[in-house]
Order: structure tokens, then C-alpha cells, then sequence
């Protein structure tokens, strides 16, 4: 193969992947703000260029042009529709729940039962909190706490959902928050902006705001501000393991939202949330058959911006300021990428940590029995070892 024809295999490779990504991502994410009503202005642009035949130079800026227009366009629709405003709640990505892991857990799993939410006279609720009003943004949270002061042991537990960086809901983890509430703990369930909304640090920056409004708010609670937990699954736990090792790293804080108060948290609980997305165990960042949840969060492939994903990556972070960490893990080895690099830090600047795992588990294994039960008792006693709480 000649010199210029190599040159024209590679352009035409990779203007069929922007071609892609273009008719699949971008539409998409448009129409989920828009309501809609820029999905088939969107794609029917899209797909006349990918329909453009490549056969020389001429044709491969012809589409490049193409695309660039379509881009144009989408943008300016959607600067009309206000696309940049809040992505209304009805027009999120629901594609994770707790029902949706359940249909597919239970196929390889038929024993498997939901963890439901337990109502009890012993737990007081408050839904819809707001802890961070960031201009057109107004982010809610909930607050799980004991019947009577004399049941709070003081310390505050944050639990952040999973879903991918894109889906999931606060309410998935009512259940956790509720069993944890009846051992003493004050619960906090945050809801935080997804790739669909805003990408990389947006996530980051809310769940360190609302660390900030726990600890305001210690007093209110009868929880001690120097007690404060950040629990996540999956993507949430990946998030809980960044914020334990970037407290009140000034480029995560975000310029709204009580900044005069510290983000750091004094324990990390993370269930089944990778460590690094680089790690030659992670298996995010191939998009070869679909987009990935980690290139979604980012808004670019890791090929194109290795530095990006590396910093994303708590492993990147962790040091010896990052608190004491549990780690709670399914049998799916990548969920858990770069875990073992991880506690080596942890451990080089003698600070504690825990690991359990389930073998045989699925990734959403802390969403069902038999497995919910193990994950709070794991928890719990790692809490009670590091604040030194009695039994």
C-alpha cells in the first residue's frame, strides 16, 4: 500500500468515528434537553454525512464540512430551546435503577430479592433539601436521622448513587441510608449533576458542596463535623474515593455554594467504584462497540486525552491526607481498577483500610439480599473502628 493511500485509510478511519460518535452522542444528549425537538433535525443532518461516499481528499473535507455545519446547526437550535439550562428531571437518563439491575442480576442470580425501603418510627426523613443553589441550578438533597438524640452516635454519613456518571437516582440508596439511620448514623442521599447535564468535574464540585452543607449544618443534626463519611456505589463510590483524596483541592471546590467551608471528609466507603480510569485493569474507555459511561462523563475519548482521565482517577490523588478507606467489592475485577495500587499509598503513609469482598457477586450487588445485610454490618463496623465507637 502506497504512502498516500495509508494517509487516506487512516482519515477515512477516522472521520467514520467522528461520524459515529456525532450520529449517536451528540443528537442524543440534545434531544434529552430539548425535549425532543432537535432529535430528527439532528440525526437526518448526521446521517447525510456519514452517507457521503470517501473516495478522495476532495470528499473527506466535504463531509468534514458537513459535520461541522451540523454541529452549527444543533448548536443554535438548542442555544433557542435553552439547552443550556437545568435538564429537566422527566428527560433524564432512567436507564439505571434499581428494577433495571434487578431484571438483569436475576437472570444469573434467581434468589436475588431487592432491598426495599424500610419505614420505621425510629428514623425521622426529610426529602427535597436544598443544599446548593448554583444560579439556574438547584441541587436537593435527603436527610435520614434518629427519632432522639440519644440514639445519633454523631457521625454523618453522604451516599452517592451510582448509574455510570449518567443515571441512576438518589433514591436508589434510601434503603442503605435507612438501615444505617436505625444503627445511629445521620444519612445524607445528594443528588448531583450527570454527563447528560454537565461533565467532568460538575459531579465532583456538587457532592464536595454538599459535603460543605453537612458540615454547616453539623449542629442542626447532632452529627460532629469532624465525622464525616462519604459512602458511593459504582460511579458514586469511584466519586466518594476522588473526595476523600481531593479535600478542599481548590480546582474540585467550584466557586458557589458555602466555599468558605472544608470539603474533606474523614472516612471513604467505596463499593465497587473503580480507582483509575488508566489502569491497565479498568475496562472504560472502549468505545468500539458504544460509547463509554467514563468517555460520556468527560466528553472525550481517552485516546485523545490520556492526561484528563488520569486526573479524573483517585489513584492519581490519593496521599497522606486521603482518610481511612473501605473498599467492598463484587467477583467483576475492573470495577475495582487500581484498588491494590491504591492501599499501597494508603498503607506507605500508614493509613487504614479495609477490603471485603463477595464472591460470585454481581457489580449491583449491594441493591439485593443476600448481600445488603453483609455490606451495612461491613460497614458499620468499619465506622465504629475508626470513630471508635462502642458497640
Amino acid at each position: 500500500m502506497t504512502k498516500r493511500r495509508q494517509n487516506y485509510a487512516k482519515r477515512k478511519k477516522s472521520y467514520s468515528t467522528l461520524g459515529y460518535l456525532f450520529v449517536q452522542s451528540l443528537p442524543a444528549t440534545i434531544a434529552q434537553f430539548t425535549g425532543g425537538k432537535t432529535i430528527k433535525l439532528a440525526r437526518r443532518q448526521a446521517w447525510q454525512c456519514m452517507k457521503i461516499d470517501i473516495i478522495d481528499n476532495g470528499i473527506l473535507k466535504k463531509k468534514m464540512i458537513c459535520m461541522i455545519k451540523g454541529m452549527i446547526l444543533i448548536f443554535l437550535v438548542c442555544m433557542q430551546f435553552g439547552a443550556l439550562a437545568q435538564l429537566p428531571a422527566d428527560k433524564a437518563d432512567t436507564s439505571f435503577s434499581t428494577y433495571s439491575a434487578y431484571e438483569k442480576a436475576v437472570k444469573k442470580y434467581p434468589d436475588i430479592k431487592v432491598a426495599e425501603e424500610v419505614h420505621s418510627k425510629d428514623v425521622n426523613e426529610q426529602k427535597d433539601i436544598l443544599y446548593c443553589d448554583a444560579g439556574r441550578r438547584k441541587l436537593l438533597l435527603d436527610v435520614f436521622y434518629p427519632s432522639s438524640k440519644e440514639k445519633s452516635n454523631g457521625v454523618a454519613v453522604i451516599i452517592v448513587h451510582g448509574g455510570g456518571w449518567r443515571s441512576g437516582s438518589r433514591a436508589q440508596h434510601y434503603p442503605l441510608a435507612q438501615k444505617l439511620t436505625q444503627l445511629g448514623y445521620t444519612c445524607f442521599t445528594p443528588e448531583y449533576r450527570l454527563s447528560a447535564e454537565a461533565l467532568f468535574p460538575a459531579g465532583i464540585v456538587d457532592i464536595k458542596a454538599a459535603v460543605r452543607w453537612v458540615r454547616k449544618n453539623a449542629k442542626q443534626y447532632d452529627i460532629d463535623s469532624a465525622k464525616i463519611v462519604v459512602i458511593g456505589f459504582s460511579a458514586g463510590g469511584e466519586i466518594a474515593a476522588f473526595i476523600g483524596a481531593t479535600g478542599n483541592e481548590i480546582k474540585f471546590e467550584g466557586k458557589d455554594c458555602n466555599i468558605e467551608i472544608s470539603s474533606a471528609v474523614n472516612a471513604v466507603v467505596d463499593i465497587d467504584g473503580t480507582l483509575s480510569f488508566v489502569h491497565p485493569e479498568s475496562s472504560e474507555g472502549n468505545d468500539s462497540k458504544k460509547i463509554s459511561a467514563a468517555t460520556q462523563w468527560f466528553g472525550v475519548a481517552k485516546k485523545d486525552s490520556l492526561q484528563l482521565w488520569e486526573e479524573a482517577s483517585p489513584l492519581h490523588h490519593v496521599n497522606g491526607n486521603t482518610p481511612p478507606t473501605l473498599f467492598i467489592n463484587s467477583s467483576v475485577a475492573a470495577m475495582h481498577a487500581g484498588r491494590e495500587d491504591y492501599i499501597k499509598v494508603l498503607h506507605g503513609n500508614h493509613i487504614y483500610s479495609e477490603v471485603h469482598s463477595f464472591d460470585n457477586a454481581p457489580h449491583t450487588f449491594c441493591l439485593f439480599h443476600p448481600w445488603f445485610e453483609p455490606t451495612v454490618n461491613y460497614i458499620d463496623s468499619f465506622l465504629k473502628k475508626v470513630f471508635k465507637i462502642s458497640p
